[in-house]
């Protein structure tokens, strides 16, 4: 039986939602501000093992979060989130009344608590400051969803059938192939945000995305390697592939096979040896989107930075206190450039962030230079800066964290050929695999899918199961050649958060030359 709960609900809700925290919630003693995100999606799924189907499904889920800071003596948040159900509907102002009421509770608790305890401990409880938010440029707009082919439409047999029929060509490419899994999903979803402010922002996204994981097995070794094709699109980029000017992909099932034979030939290969001493590297735009990620897009969140998330992910050694930050400093080699830009294509596209700020890009080194981070409201308040929108929710119910849009090396002007061709003694590293990060971001250690040896500026014999570590300032500090090949891939899952939100975003960059020491799975 069809789902009464559509995307098409948000139409009659905006009056409502927009009411409730415009009117009722103003009206509340000692209240500051509050906002409402009212979500809803609707997706399907498939995905099949070894040729076979494993599961596949169609869902709709409607969630809301609410915020409010209040207080007397003190100022400080409150929220209350939770999903809903069709039984739900009939009573949803009467819900969400109800939500308002329980995150109005909690903030005038925590102000009180705040207040308390920093009448008790002196100067340190002083450090227990009012929670404001910068001021934002406050609108009212409506962003559709793009797609040729709305998610809601697909036929779910044929996806299955789809997803079947590529599994069955990856366990038939070669002998070597011992296992693989295959998953489709497409969904349009739907966010209402509205704030006591004024802010009415309704935002639509449509994504798809395929996934297929191979394990293929050698003489001595078996290599498990996965990697994704995805958009904020509909099922055509699924069997037509993407050609935007930044992201280019085959067809999911060209892109499958690829992956099974690249699987393969892993398997066949020798491993990397680890080298004692620092050799010149180059870097592929696949491995640098993983490089992108963990040394820039994570230090430059700006909540890490200021230890909010000290106990459970780590720092930044970008920023030790307000008084000791690297801001203005350089930090890397004048050809090197990295930002975060919602406004480019892909998973980490998005026009508002989730606290109705209007997305902006924000550099974050300029020709070496280290000039900020990604922020919120709060964090902005706190640090200085204008707010630049990332302050974002993986659902509805959960409190919005510092998350990365599209954050990446800007490209150069250089041939990646002839990167490659200056070197007389190097490694190529290609395509990004797992990631081993120090707990402020200050050194990394980051595999690869492959890596061939250079010699003489030509690309040698093909290595598995290696990598490179290195102190990610001396890395970026080495950085002499820059390609003209930038290319922006999805990160399906940047975990972050406790509990733990898992993210869709984007990273990527262009072929870079640097120095680091090689590590390999044979000593």
């Amino acid at each position: 039986m069809p789902s009464a709960i559509r995307t098409e609900l948000i139409d009659g809700l905006r009056p409502l939602v927009g009411e409730l925290v415009m009117g009722y919630a103003r009206r509340l003693p000692h209240l500051q501000y509050a906002d409402i995100r009212l979500e809803i999606g609707e997706g399907k799924y498939a995905s099949s093992e070894n040729g076979s189907s494993k599961g596949s499904g169609e869902d709709t889920a409607l969630a809301f979060g609410i915020r409010v800071l209040a207080g007397n003596r003190s100022i400080a948040p409150g929220y209350f989130g939770r999903g809903l159900g069709e039984a739900d509907l009939p009573r949803l102002e009467a819900v969400l009344r109800e939500g308002l009421e329980a995150a109005y509770r909690r903030a005038l608790a925590n102000a009180d608590g705040k207040a308390e305890t920093r009448g008790k401990f002196g100067p340190l409880g002083e450090s227990l400051a009012d929670t404001r938010l910068h001021p934002i440029r406050v609108c009212q707009d409506t962003v559709p969803a793009v797609y040729e082919i709305d998610p809601r439409t697909v036929d779910l047999g044929a996806m299955v059938r789809f997803t079947e029929e590529i599994s069955r060509r990856i366990k038939a490419t070669e002998a070597a192939v011992g296992f693989n899994y295959v998953s489709t999903m497409t969904q349009l979803s739907r966010e209402l945000f509205a704030s006591s402010e004024g802010a009415l922002i309704d935002q639509a996204f449509a994504l798809t995305q395929g996934m297929a994981y191979v394990v293929a097995n050698g003489a001595d070794n078996s290599q498990e390697i996965y990697d994704v094709v995805g958009h904020q699109r509909g099922w055509e980029i699924l069997e037509r592939g993407v050609d935007d000017p930044l992201m280019v992909f085959p067809p999911f099932p060209d892109f499958a096979l690829a992956l099974a034979r690249e699987a393969c030939e892993l398997a066949a290969a020798p491993a990397l040896p680890t080298l004692e001493d620092e050799v010149t590297v180059v870097t592929d735009p696949h491995y640098n989107t993983l490089v992108s990620h963990e040394i820039i897009g994570h230090p430059v969140e700006l909540d890490r930075g200021l230890k909010m998330e000290t106990a459970y992910a780590g720092r930044s050694w970008l920023l030790r206190s307000l008084d000791d930050t690297q801001v203005g400093r350089q930090i890397a080699s004048p050809l090197v450039s990295a930002f975060s830009d919602p406004s480019l294509p892909g998973y980490g596209h998005y026009k508002y962030d989730h606290e109705g700020t209007p997305a902006r890009r924000v550099a974050h080194i300029e020709r070496g230079i280290f000039k900020g981070f990604m922020n919120s409201r709060q964090t902005a308040a706190i640090f200085g800066g204008e707010p630049n929108g990332h302050w974002k929710a993986t659902e509805a119910p959960l409190i919005p964290l510092i998350r990365m849009s599209n954050t990446v090396f800007e490209g150069g002007d250089r041939d990646p050929a002839a990167i490659i061709s200056e070197v007389d003694h190097g490694f190529y590293l290609v395509g990004h695999k797992t990631p081993s990060i120090a707990e402020s971001r200050e050194n990394f250690r980051i595999s690869a899918r492959k890596v061939y040896e250079i010699r003489h500026g030509q690309l040698g014999r093909l290595y598995r199961d290696g990598g490179i570590m290195a102190d990610s300032r001396d890395y970026l500090m080495n950085v002499d050649a820059v390609g003209r090949d930038f290319r922006l891939y999805p990160i399906p899952n940047c975990g972050k958060g406790q509990p733990m939100q898992t993210k869709k975003l984007g990273n990527g960059g262009p072929t870079m030359r640097s120095r680091a020491i090689i590590t390999g799975g044979q000593g």
